[in-house]
């Protein structure tokens, strides 16, 4: 981290907690002209108001976590650059291998520089690695009906993956596949569902507002709903079609999509980002760029061939 942000973060995290101890000590100050414990001269629905201060708990806890905030500061990293007097560090996170990981984590308790951290992390390697290690060497389609492989791809799924495509897997609209469906945009077997959490993907519809014109971007609307069964105006339909050649170049001639660019298919009625006329449009006017971030240095591919032995499961469940 560069100086700069050392100190812009150190100016704000201890500039808050400073500004914190003379607001407190402003608010203790008696500015109402009266003595304190004494009445103020009014009251409201038979309660007379009474110049209290503030509860001497409240203020002592006040005092406890300015304290408190101080020290945790001073001991543990938490102000830019600054390691804390502890010299505290999460260490080894980016391993890309669980043999690589121990490797790391054995040079750094023999050369002293291991942490606590370490420690529990060699702990946990040396029980659950070897678990991990059986899983991977089990093609994804037959671990997918592995209950305990896909109780744990499950647990890994819910802490990594969740966030964008829900807790039951079934996406939202906004980029984020349901994955339940057996709807691919990059394929669904067992390689390819490994090969997008380990690279990632990242998707490139291009705006043709430019090349279109409103127009022209409702005409290719109209045909592009039709594929999919949908009632629309036929004559914007048709001469949608004729302009639907330079999206076939991606979505192919029958508008059926194309895994090997991740162009879904249009004639399915899933839509990633909406169906409805509106959010076709906004597709075609504006483009779409998500991104699926690779998971590879998060969980390592052991762990990913677990997670993608439950999502194989998602959509081959046994009948």
């Amino acid at each position: 981290m560069s100086m700069f942000w050392t100190i812009w973060i150190s100016v704000i995290t201890l500039g808050s907690i400073i500004g914190c101890f003379f607001l407190l000590r402003w608010c203790l100050k008696n500015f109402a002209g009266v003595e304190e414990g004494k009445s103020m001269g009014h009251q409201f629905d038979g309660i007379e108001e009474v110049n209290n201060p503030l509860p001497k708990w409240w203020t002592i806890l006040f005092y406890v976590t300015i304290v408190f905030g101080l020290v945790y500061l001073a001991l543990y990293p938490g102000l830019g650059s600054y390691k804390g007097l502890w010299d505290w560090k999460s260490s080894n996170q980016n391993i890309q291998s669980m043999e690589e990981s121990r490797q790391a984590r054995q040079d750094a308790m023999e050369s002293g520089d291991y942490v606590q951290y370490d420690v529990e992390l060699a702990k946990a390697a040396e029980r659950f690695d070897p678990i991990f290690e059986a899983f991977a060497k089990v093609p994804v389609e037959e671990l997918a009906f592995d209950e305990d492989a896909v109780k744990i791809g499950r647990r890994l799924f819910l802490q990594n993956c969740s966030q964008c495509h829900g807790s039951d897997a079934r996406g939202q609209n906004g980029g984020f596949p349901n994955l339940t469906d057996d709807d691919w945009l990059y394929g669904g077997s067992g390689a390819k569902i490994k090969e997008t959490l380990i690279n990632g993907r990242q998707a490139a519809m291009p705006a043709w507002l430019d090349a279109m014109g409103e127009q022209g971007i409702e005409e290719v609307v109209a045909y592009v709903l039709s594929l999919s069964g949908r009632k629309v105006d036929q004559q914007l339909a048709d001469k949608g079609e004729a302009r639907f050649a330079v999206c076939a170049a991606c979505h192919g001639p029958d508008g059926k999509g194309n895994q090997a660019l991740g162009a879904p298919n249009l004639t399915d009625n899933i839509w990633l980002y909406g169906g409805s006329k509106r959010a076709v449009t906004e597709t075609l006017t504006y483009g779409r760029n998500g991104v699926m971030p690779s998971f590879k240095q998060t969980l390592g591919e052991d762990k990913i061939h677990v997670v993608a032995a439950y999502v194989y499961s998602l959509s081959h469940q046994p009948e």
